[in-house]
Order: C-alpha cells, then structure tokens, then sequence
C-alpha cells in the first residue's frame, strides 16, 4: 500500500489491508450476488453473509446480535439514534462523530489523563429523572489510546438501568471487548476493507427496527465482498499487542530522553497509539518536518486533525490550548519494528533541533 521507502506510523488513522482480507474481498467481487435475493445465488450469498457474521461474532468473543454498518460512524448514528433511552449521556472525550450525533454531556468530566470521572458519572446519573437513560464511553481514545475503566462503567450503567453505549474502533480486534450493550466497530481499523463496520447489539430491544435489510435493522443492500474481507482480516490477525507494547516503551523512554512529554503515560493505555508533545514546536510544523522526512504520524482524529483545530480530547484533559497544539499521535501496525522506532526518534530529534536553531 504505502512507499518502501516512507515510514507508516499512521495506523490509528487507518492500517492498510491485511493481504488475507483483500484476497477474501476480490474473490468476493467475482462471484457474488444480492444475499437478499430469493434464487440459488441470492441463498448462496446469504450463507456466506451469516457465516461470517458468525465468524466475526467468534473472533470477537460475542454472544450477542451483529448488524453490519457502512463503518463504525454509521453504527454510531444507529445507536445514538434508535437506542431505546430517554436521555443520553457523553463523555467529553468522545471521538467526533459521536458528537456529530450526541453532543457532550456538560456535567460528566475526565482526569488529567483522559479517565472519566466515575464519581461524576455516578451522580449524574442519580440526579436525573431519566427512567432509562444511554452513557456513551468509549473503550480506547483515537487519540491518546487511554483505556477506560468500562467495567466500572458498565456497573454504575446498569445500577442505574441505564444501556451503555461503547465505541471499540481502536480496541476491536486488539484486546478484549468490554460487556456493554452497544459498540462500534471499523474494519479499517484493524487490517480489513474501508467503508464496512459493525454494531453489535446484545439485545434487539435497545434499539428501533427501521425496516430494510440486517433482520430489520438496517435498511441497504449488504456489501457482502467488504464484510467477508472484514471477517476475513479478523480472522487473519496475529497477536502482536506484546510486541507493540515493547515497541512503545522503547520508543517513549527515547523520546523523553529528548525533551518529550508523553500525554497520560501514568495511565493503562492500547499499546499501539501513543500520543508527544514537542515542547515550543506546533503539531503542523512537526507533521511538515515527519512528512519531509518520509515519515507519516497525525496531529489527533484524522477526521479532524486536518482542520487545524485544537484537540477537544486534549483540552478535556486539562491541557492549556497552546501546548495541546504542540502534540502529535503515533500509532503501530503489524510490521512497525525496532528500526522504525530509531528512524521516527532521529527524526524527531533533526525537527527539535531545527526548531531551537531558528
């Protein structure tokens, strides 16, 4: 997918196809036909469909119902949209398209390191009149990679008959997923196809039907050639969290040793994104120094970092807004290596060093 000769540090983004998940998804295109068509094609196509809706529900550890989704943003809409709940609650590190849907909610709160107050939820929760309310927590930070405490999340939830909503774009596939009712989930997150995802319900009466094809659930001809590349790269996965997790603390102990400061490195985080500020020098000088010098990292979402805008993670944070426009994300895929890490760190270290010059 990507030049030999550039350095692909942008997998929180999107990591590139799994070679098993292209070969399922072009055998796909070849042979296939409507899974909603009644001849013996249309059945044919169908039994794949729920074969890898049972695939991918066993990959994931899922007992629960799987709808298939144009990709996690679509997911997120369903939920947030059709979820049987009278008020809704959001935490205020949320990645964009949940606000896109829900705006945060102004009484929940994070820590300086991005964990959700759960004292606060708590208490919202118990102040209001909602006989069921949705709190919507995501499981990693696109951002940051902080984990949250969902088990805790999931408890005070439930205590409060409330359903809990979890984005798991970053984590699916990479560890395991948290017993919410609602999650989202991105294929291209995790080595399968773009424009496919998933929401995966574990009970049909939190959520509105709204006709159509998914059991009723989702209306739209399945793209069944992206799903079975989806299952295809879960399936196809190799564990390589400990790996990353090496990768990572070799990379950050370098980078401290050169003046960085490694945002919410006191707290449990996926080992594959990581997020550096570079004291006195922008985010956007830096990405022009990491690009010119053959290495793609981002400054935050890619759905957002384009606009220039300071990160509202961050800022939620408690970061003041001159030194968040400072931080940079990296994030590992499979192959990323020890010599990567060396390549990234001489660099980082050529742009402060220009930086102080000038």
């Amino acid at each position: 997918m990507h030049d030999l000769n550039r350095l692909y540090l942008d997998h929180a983004a999107t990591t590139p196809m799994l070679d098993v998940a292209r070969e399922a998804m072009v055998a796909a295109l070849r042979d296939w036909s409507n899974p909603s068509s009644p001849h013996r094609e249309g059945r044919a196509a169908r039994a794949r469909l729920e074969q890898a809706r049972t695939d991918i529900k066993g990959a994931l550890d899922w007992e629960g119902e799987i709808i298939f989704t144009s990709g996690a943003t679509e997911a997120i809409q369903i939920a947030l949209g059709r979820a049987q709940a009278d008020l809704v609650f959001v935490s205020p590190v949320e990645h964009d398209a949940i606000f896109r849907a829900v705006p945060p909610s102004s009484g929940l709160a994070v820590d300086a390191n991005g964990v959700i107050d759960l004292q606060i939820l708590e208490g919202a929760l118990a102040n209001e009149a909602a006989t069921r309310p949705l709190v919507a927590v995501q499981h990693v930070n696109n951002e940051t990679g902080v984990i949250q405490p969902v088990e805790e999340i999931a408890a005070i939830v439930r205590a409060a008959n409330g359903l809990y909503f979890c984005d798991c774009s970053q984590s699916a596939g990479k560890i395991a997923l948290p017993d919410a009712d609602l999650i989202a989930i991105s294929a291209h997150k995790l080595g399968g196809p773009p424009g496919v995802g998933a929401l995966l319900v574990k009970n049909f009466a939190s959520i509105e039907p709204s006709g159509g094809q998914e059991q009723g659930y989702r209306g739209g001809t399945e793209n069944l050639p992206a799903i079975l590349g989806f299952a295809a790269a879960l399936s196809g996965r190799e564990d390589w969290i400990d790996r990353a997790t090496a990768l990572r603390a070799s990379l950050e102990s370098k980078l401290e040793a050169n003046g960085a400061q490694v945002v919410a490195g006191g707290t449990p985080r996926l080992a594959t994104i990581g997020s550096y500020r570079m004291p006195d020098v922008t985010a956007q000088s830096q990405l022009i120094g990491f690009d010119s010098a053959g290495i793609a990292v981002s400054a935050g979402s890619a759905c957002s970092s384009g606009t220039l805008k300071t990160s509202k993670v961050l800022l939620a944070m408690g970061m003041d807004e001159e030194m968040a426009k400072q931080v940079i994300r990296v994030s590992f895929g499979p192959e990323t290596n020890g010599a990567d890490i060396d390549r990234f760190v001489a660099s980082w270290a050529a742009i402060k060093n220009r930086a102080l010059a000038a």
